[in-house]
């Protein structure tokens, strides 16, 4: 007899909170043990704690599951978690398998698994699994071309079997939509810890846009490890997808022919400003600059330059200014003018002209500025992004601070943490 039962797909995101209320982390994944002929034991949770760490909370150590909120005592083990070869995540490798039904022999794909904790001993085991069947036949509307769903039904544990095969496509549907919400820095993150295998299953089903923007957020081997595993029409879109200068920091670490066969399947336009950036030493303001940041005329009033920062796309960094410059506005650009900074745009009146507000008092960068010097020039005059210029006053494009830290940082910053602790109550 069982008394709490939680579907894992549920759980991800979930917040982590101390007796006290204070939040440690939110769960990423649980973390399982197949066993023979018994339902699998919930061994505890990986929880994300300060600096995207994952790190492994005992079942033991958790006090409550509530909607929305998982209660724990004592103080968590910072280690940073390692998967054990004897351990499954359960969101991330058992999600989307193929599992046999052995009531008629049917494969059914799981959705979603149920977990409960026991009345008797108050461990936590795997006691249903949410599955679908194929679909089956057309929809009435078939000038969509749509199929209808699968049936789909909640099963006991041992009324399926497959969990323990090895699967060669097992797809990623399920688990993309349990981490639908997740911001791309957060599903870098889940998709650096999956097994080889399964971050090429996962990296396979996300759509260009959302897996350019997943690549720009994580370790530079583990983006060309699933850049390498695309088909190389869909990997040039989605390089171009990405900012040009991520996409041209991911090609740098290609060989010098695989760069070109992917550059010459990119839109041209595209590809033109990424070899450019690709022709500037990395650790100088060419090599770290975007060629995309917002550029206006000088005509244009301060209402349209507002508009054009509010764009969600754009990073904060790069919504901190507009560049003015005269025609053409694509870079390199024409002469550039100076900077408008939207502290600025925001004091003037929504019908004023940029060219009357740009700051003209802080010099821009040369391409060939060192590392060392665009980041004394961004301190010294407090700034998020600095415009870079040609030798003839053309902008070219715009660093900004995120880019800066980018190369301050150790190479595996995005896999380190500082050592942060997090306690609960006694």
């Amino acid at each position: 007899m069982t008394s709490t039962r939680v579907f894992a797909s549920r759980l991800a995101g979930t917040g982590v909170f101390d007796p006290t209320g204070d939040q440690v982390g939110k769960v990423r994944d649980v973390v399982a043990a197949l066993r023979a002929g018994k339902r699998p034991r919930v061994l505890g949770l990986v929880v994300e704690v300060l600096g995207r760490r994952p790190v492994f909370l005992p079942m033991t150590r958790v006090t409550a599951v509530d909607p929305g909120q998982v209660i724990t005592t004592g103080t968590l083990n910072m280690r940073k978690f390692s998967q054990r070869p004897t351990e499954t995540l359960v969101l991330g490798e058992m999600l989307d398998r193929k599992v046999t039904l052995l009531e008629d022999g049917a494969t059914v794909t799981v959705e979603d698994v149920a977990l409960e904790q026991t009345k008797r001993t108050q461990d936590w085991v795997v006691q249903k699994v949410h599955v679908r069947r194929p679909a089956k036949g057309l929809s009435r509307d078939l000038r969509q071309g749509l199929r209808r769903k699968g049936e789909t039904a909640t099963v006991d544990w041992d009324a399926v079997t497959g969990f323990t095969l090895v699967e060669q496509d097992q797809g990623a549907a399920s688990l993309l939509a349990t981490f639908e919400e997740m911001r791309a820095p957060d599903l870098a993150s889940v998709l650096h810890d999956l097994s080889p295998k399964r971050r090429a299953e996962v990296a396979a089903a996300l759509d260009d846009e959302r897996l350019a923007d997943v690549l720009e957020e994580l370790p530079e081997d583990d983006q060309v490890e699933i850049l390498g595993q695309l088909e190389e029409r869909r990997a040039a879109d989605v390089l171009e997808a990405m900012g040009p200068d991520d996409a041209a920091d991911l090609l740098g670490e290609l060989p010098e022919a695989e760069q070109e066969r992917l550059l010459a399947l990119m839109e041209p336009d595209e590809a033109a400003d990424v070899r450019r950036l690709l022709s500037y030493d990395e650790l100088t303001a060419g090599g770290m600059m975007t060629t995309e940041p917002v550029i206006l005329p000088p005509d244009a009033t301060v209402a349209e330059a507002l508009a054009r920062v509010r764009n969600p796309e754009l990073s904060p960094a790069l919504a901190s200014a507009v560049y003015v410059c005269r025609a053409p506005l694509e870079t390199p650009t024409g002469k550039y003018l100076g900077t408008a900074h939207i502290q600025r745009l925001l004091r003037e009146p929504p019908s004023s002209l940029v060219s009357g507000v740009v700051d003209k008092d802080i010099a821009p960068l040369l391409p060939q500025t060192s590392l060392k010097a665009v980041t004394q020039h961004l301190a010294t005059y407090n700034l998020v992004a600095i415009a870079v210029v040609d030798e003839r006053d053309h902008l070219l494009g715009a660093v900004t601070v995120d880019d800066v830290l980018d190369h301050l940082l150790p190479d595996d910053w995005r896999e380190s943490a500082a050592e942060v602790e997090v306690s609960g109550g006694a």
